[in-house]
Formats: C-alpha cells, sequence, structure tokens
C-alpha cells in the first residue's frame, strides 16, 4: 500500500544514494526505482526501492579500506 511506504523527493533521494539527479531520472525511465507522481504533478521515490541503504556506508569506502587491510 502507498500510504505505509516511505517516499522521498528527488533531491532527497539523490543525497540518500549519492547520485546526481540525472541518474535518479535515468533510474526512473528504466524501472530501476519505482516511484509515484504526486497530485501537483512532483516525483517521489519509493525509499525501499533505491539500492543503497543510508546506514550501508559508502561501498566504494568499505571496498579501499578492506583492500588496504588485506595488503598490509
Amino acid at each position: 500500500m502507498v500510504g505505509d511506504r516511505k517516499t522521498l523527493s528527488i533531491l532527497q533521494a539523490c543525497q540518500h544514494v549519492g547520485v546526481s539527479r540525472r541518474t535518479i531520472y535515468n533510474w526512473i525511465n528504466s524501472g530501476k526505482v519505482e516511484y509515484v507522481r504526486t497530485a501537483g504533478g512532483s516525483v517521489r521515490i519509493f525509499a525501499d526501492s533505491l539500492w543503497r541503504k543510508p546506514e550501508a556506508g559508502d561501498a566504494a569506502g568499505v571496498e579501499a579500506e578492506q583492500a588496504v587491510q588485506i595488503t598490509a
């Protein structure tokens, strides 16, 4: 049900996963994220459809840290 799912604005979604607005729009157009249009025409992204959660941290940073640990 739409009312039970958290939605984010385009800008919030960008900040949430660390990508540009163009990337979010590309994801919308390719069906990679779920969204809804409000009565006013704004786009809201369903937070649970985004590929990275904010608590997961920066994946690239984690991989780089693991590489340092392996080589050290």
